[in-house]
């Protein structure tokens, strides 16, 4: 296992750790919030280091193509779910639960896609897209905001849904083409 496998892997090591801030916060222990948000951080960099080892070093694997994702894709729903719906996360730290039902559906449904696509072909190749980078870059933006309380984040809320929208039906039309090709 490369480098670039191991790198992703510590960062699906780390979800447990941020979700355990998640829960035992509480005011008194603000702390476990800054921990959220460095915990979270470190993800994000491990996510882009993971892909630029990968790419430098030719370290491409299947494995990785799968395991990448996957690990943003926990993460991320983690924090939404988290950031959503505890009721010990202060209410400047929250994230409205319609931009999680969004962001967890598009992920479902994109899973859910790519999962009939491998039973159709018995392969896949998940190659994202600039839209949905500029997608999962917002909606990390929005965690890292919305842990750090900042007054302003309601224009990243509303930005963060609509590339999430507009990804996911991306994605759905690039998947609806992939299958349309088979027959």
């Amino acid at each position: 296992m490369g480098l670039a496998n191991k790198i992703t892997i510590i960062r699906i090591m780390l979800v447990p750790f941020l979700a355990a801030c998640f829960i035992y916060y509480d005011q008194s222990l603000d702390i476990l919030r800054y921990a959220a948000l460095g915990i979270f951080i470190v993800c994000g960099i491990t996510d882009a280091v993971d892909g630029y080892v990968a790419r430098s070093f030719y370290q491409k694997t299947k494995l990785g193509k799968m395991l990448d994702p996957l690990a943003d894709k926990i993460l991320i729903i983690t924090s939404y779910i988290a950031l959503s719906v505890m009721g010990n996360i202060p209410l400047a730290s929250r994230i409205p639960p319609w931009l999680s039902i969004i962001v967890i559906s598009r992920d479902a449904l994109l899973l859910l896609g790519a999962g009939v696509i491998f039973v159709m072909t018995k392969d896949i190749e998940i190659r994202p897209s600039f839209l949905g980078k500029a997608t999962t870059f917002f909606q990390m933006a929005t965690v890292v905001l919305a842990l750090l309380q900042t007054a302003w984040i309601s224009p990243i809320l509303w930005i963060t849904a609509a590339l999430t929208v507009s990804s996911g039906f991306a994605y759905v039309w690039r998947g609806t083409r992939t299958l349309s090709d088979i027959h």
